[in-house]
C-alpha cells in the first residue's frame, strides 16, 4: 500500500535525484557503456566498402562467395536494479543509501532514455519489474522498494542471479546494490558478467566493521535473530566481512559517505 510517507519519500529522493544525476552522469554516463548495444541485424553478400573482418567465412564457404555480418548499435541501453532489501540492510543508514542510489541510477537510465528494470530479493526474489522507458516507470520503482521493503529476511543473492538469468535474455547494465552478507553466488555472478555488464555497489556501515572498546556488548542478528555476545572490555573487536566480493566493477560506499563522488570516480575510470 502507497501511504502518504511513501509518497514524501520518493518526492525528497525524486528531487534529490535530478540533482545529483547532474553531478554523477552528466558526460560519463553513456559513454561509460558504449558497445553493449550491438545487436546482429543481417547476413548480406559482400560489397565494396566492407570490412574484411565482417566476412562470415562459414556462409562464404557455403555459398562460394563472399557474405558479411552486420550488425547495428542500439540506441537504448536495457539497465537492470537487483536491490537487496533484507534486513541486514535495516542496519544504521543502509536503507536510505541503497533507496537513493536506486533511485538515481533508475531516473538516469530514464533521462537517458533507457530501458530500466529491477528484482527486489532476500532470501527469495520478492518483486521482479520487468525493464521499460519513461520516468514514471523509473518512480514506479522506488515505489515498490518502499513497499517490498518490509519483507526481507535472510539474503541469497545467488537465487536472485538465477532468476535474473533465467528471465533476462537480453544483454543488460546490471547494477547490484547490497551489503553482500551473503555466500555461495560466485559462480553464478561470474558466469552472468560473461554476458552483461555487471556492477556491483557495496553499502555498508562503519559500527558494523568495529565494535568500540570499553563494555560487554550484547548483539542480535538482524537476519536470524540469533543473539552474541562480545566482550570489549580491554579492546575494541574489528569484524571482517569474509563474504565481500571481488569483482573488477566493485563500488564500495559506506552509508554516512558521499557516494556521488565514488560514481563519479567509477564512471570516469570506465569512459
Amino acid at each position: 500500500m502507497v501511504t502518504k510517507e511513501i509518497i514524501k519519500k520518493i518526492k525528497d529522493i525524486e528531487i534529490k535525484s535530478e540533482i545529483l544525476i547532474q553531478e554523477i552522469f552528466t558526460g560519463n554516463y553513456k559513454s561509460s557503456f558504449r558497445g553493449n548495444g550491438i545487436e546482429f541485424e543481417e547476413i548480406r553478400e559482400y560489397a565494396e566498402g566492407d570490412e574484411i573482418r565482417d566476412i562470415d567465412w562459414n556462409v562464404t564457404a557455403r555459398q562460394n562467395r563472399p557474405f558479411v555480418k552486420k550488425y547495428r548499435e542500439e540506441r537504448e541501453l536495457n539497465v537492470f536494479l537487483m536491490v537487496d532489501i533484507s534486513k541486514s540492510n535495516r542496519f544504521g543508514k543502509i536503507f536510505e543509501k541503497i533507496a537513493e542510489i536506486t533511485a538515481v541510477i533508475a531516473v538516469a537510465a530514464s533521462k537517458n532514455r533507457d530501458r530500466v528494470g529491477a528484482l527486489f530479493f532476500s532470501d527469495k526474489v520478492e518483486k521482479f519489474i520487468p525493464a521499460k522507458g519513461g520516468k514514471k516507470h523509473a518512480l514506479s520503482i522506488l515505489e515498490n522498494f518502499f513497499i517490498e521493503g518490509d519483507m526481507g529476511s535472510t539474503t541469497n543473492l545467488n537465487s536472485a542471479l538465477e532468476y535474473f538469468e533465467k528471465c533476462t535474455k537480453r544483454r543488460s547494465v546490471l547494477f547490484i546494490i547490497s551489503d553482500f552478507l551473503t555466500e555461495g553466488y560466485e559462480k553464478t555472478l561470474k558466469r552472468i558478467s560473461m554476458k552483461h555488464d555487471v556492477i556491483l555497489i557495496n553499502i555498508k556501515e562503519k559500527a558494523m566493521e568495529k565494535i568500540v572498546k570499553g563494555a560487554i556488548y550484547v548483539l542480535e542478528d538482524l537476519e536470524t535473530g540469533e543473539i552474541y555476545e562480545a566482550d570489549t572490555t580491554f579492546s575494541a573487536v574489528n569484524i571482517e566481512n569474509q563474504m565481500a566480493p571481488k569483482h573488477k566493477n566493485l563500488i564500495k560506499v559506506y552509508s554516512d559517505e558521499d557516494y556521488v563522488k565514488k560514481l563519479k570516480i567509477f564512471f570516469r575510470r570506465r569512459k
